[in-house]
C-alpha cells in the first residue's frame, strides 16, 4: 500500500515540476516581449530606424511588433501566441507594450 501511494506522489511531484517549468517558460517569453517593446520604443523615440529594426528582429520567434505614432507619443505592442515546448500544449496569448515620448532632435 505504501509503495502505491509513494508512486502516485512521485508522479504528482514530477507533473507539478513540469507544469512549473512550463509556466516559467511562458514568463520568460513575456519578459522577452516586454524587453523588445521597450527597446523598439526607445529607438523609435530617438528616430534611429536601423537600431529599431535590429531590436524588432531580436523578438521571440512568432512575435508581431506593432509601432504606432500619435503626435509626440510612440506606442509599441508585441503580441505572441506562445506555445513553448510542444505543439500539443495549449496556446497562450501574450502581449507587452511600451509607450514613450519622442526625444527632441
Amino acid at each position: 500500500m505504501v509503495t502505491v501511494e509513494l508512486a502516485f506522489a512521485a508522479i504528482g511531484a514530477a507533473a507539478g515540476c513540469v507544469l512549473l517549468a512550463w509556466a516559467l517558460a511562458l514568463v520568460g517569453l513575456l519578459v522577452r516581449c516586454q524587453d523588445t517593446a521597450a527597446e523598439v520604443a526607445r529607438q523609435e523615440a530617438r528616430s534611429d530606424r536601423s537600431a529599431s529594426a535590429k531590436a524588432a528582429a531580436d523578438r521571440p520567434e512568432g512575435a508581431r511588433v506593432t509601432v504606432r505614432q500619435d503626435g509626440e507619443q510612440i506606442s509599441v505592442r508585441v503580441d505572441l501566441d506562445a506555445q513553448p515546448w510542444a505543439s500539443w500544449l495549449p496556446v497562450v496569448p501574450l502581449a507587452a507594450s511600451a509607450t514613450v515620448l519622442r526625444e527632441p532632435s
